[in-house]
């Protein structure tokens, strides 16, 4: 199962999110679960740094995969910020949408600090 947790503050913005665990919803190769949230995250990771304008901290587990971890940055301007925050917001609506078609494969939560 893909487990997917983002952290937000307490004014709702979003922080950081971990992605982890596979899918294996189909073969290896053809699992369209994985596919669908491995599209999703790493185009919300491109366009944050692409369209706000800033590299956020990004971890992948290379070698076993099934792993990325997006952290933001306190520091950025309101305009970045708001930017990252309209893409990270639409990841979360993606893999609600994949949650409901497969939610034998996928797990959301939130952790508000």
């Amino acid at each position: 199962m893909i487990e997917a947790t983002f952290k937000r503050r307490a004014t709702g913005q979003i922080v950081s999110f971990e992605l982890s665990g596979h899918a294996n919803s189909g073969p290896y190769g053809s699992d369209i679960v994985c596919a669908g949230v491995s599209a999703l995250a790493f185009n919300t990771v491109n366009s944050i740094d692409a369209l706000a304008g800033f590299t956020p901290i990004v971890e992948v587990d290379a070698v076993d995969e099934g792993y990325l971890y997006l952290e933001t940055y306190d520091d950025i301007t309101d305009e970045q910020s708001a930017k990252s925050q309209l893409l990270l917001e639409s990841l979360v609506l993606g893999l609600q949408g994949l949650q409901e078609e497969y939610a034998d494969f996928i797990s959301l939560k939130t952790i508000n600090n």
